[in-house]
């Protein structure tokens, strides 16, 4: 009986590798030029407040953020809106306190929402927890050129249904291009037109999953300038103190290179 269900649980084990490879060699993801890639990329302010837009309007229905604290919408090189919209707009959402006894609206110094479906992910660091670009071989050499392609991975996602859908086991599943296994339980979230910017941003498919894409990778790695401006100047002093070490070096051993001759 053991031997049996060792038989079948490798036998599940294998179609299910078998579906995740199959979808890993049949989607494509394809490099979106995002203005914060680059070791002098920046997140695009207006394109986060889009992305913003997009995930409350659409997205938080869902999914949440758990780990992003509301009052983050206020900072430089990220949404940077202002106070009082920020006041708003945690304002929008509840959240229970035990002293009274009652839900009241969250204030900045709250977290964004938990999901509100058991099974759907939170999307705090989704852009972290996900890579669009591997290989060749492990090897890694696509990410390095690339980056590791989060961003790239759920805009490929959002974008990736072709409207053929099948059911199993009583769940509905959605073909999807980009998704490991070509089939997922998510329904298209978005379709374009799906929501109106404030700048008159054009709100097709394929921006509205960018802008959103970008907003999350801002979620996942929010300090991203500040870690860029550290490593540039960490290279610099690096840079500095390797020159003084070679010339330091080439001082102390020339009477001796001398006396040699």
């Amino acid at each position: 009986m053991f031997k049996q269900l060792a038989i079948s649980a490798v036998a599940a084990f294998t179609l299910a590798t078998g579906a995740m490879a199959a979808g890993d060699t049949g989607h494509k993801i394809h490099d979106v030029d995002f203005s914060f890639e680059g070791p002098f990329g920046a997140f695009d302010q207006n394109q986060l407040q889009r992305g913003l837009q997009v995930y409350t309007e659409v997205c938080s229905a869902c999914h949440g953020l758990k780990f992003v604290p509301l009052r983050t919408l206020v900072d430089e090189g990220g949404p940077h809106l202002p106070a009082d919209q920020v006041r708003a707009y945690a304002s929008q959402f509840d959240i229970y306190d035990a002293a009274l006894d009652e839900d009241v609206p969250r204030k900045p110094s709250d977290f964004f929402p938990n999901s509100s479906l058991e099974n759907a992910p939170d999307l705090s660091l989704m852009a972290k927890g996900r890579a669009g670009f591997h290989g060749p071989y492990g090897l890694g050499i696509n990410q390095f050129v690339k980056g590791i392609g989060g961003a790239e991975y759920i805009t490929a996602v959002l974008t990736g249904y072709t409207g053929e859908e099948k059911v199993q086991a009583g769940t509905t599943f959605y073909e999807n291009t980009a998704f490991p296994g070509g089939w997922i339980a998510m329904a298209p979230p978005l379709y374009g037109e799906d929501v109106e910017f404030a700048d008159g941003h054009s709100n097709e498919l394929h921006h509205e999953a960018e802008d959103v894409s970008a907003f999350l990778m801002w979620t996942a790695e929010p300090k991203m300038m500040a870690r860029k401006q550290a490593g540039f100047v960490g290279v610099l002093i690096l840079t500095l103190l390797s020159v003084l070490l070679y010339l330091t070096n080439k001082r102390l051993w020339a009477p001796h290179k001398k006396k040699k001759h």
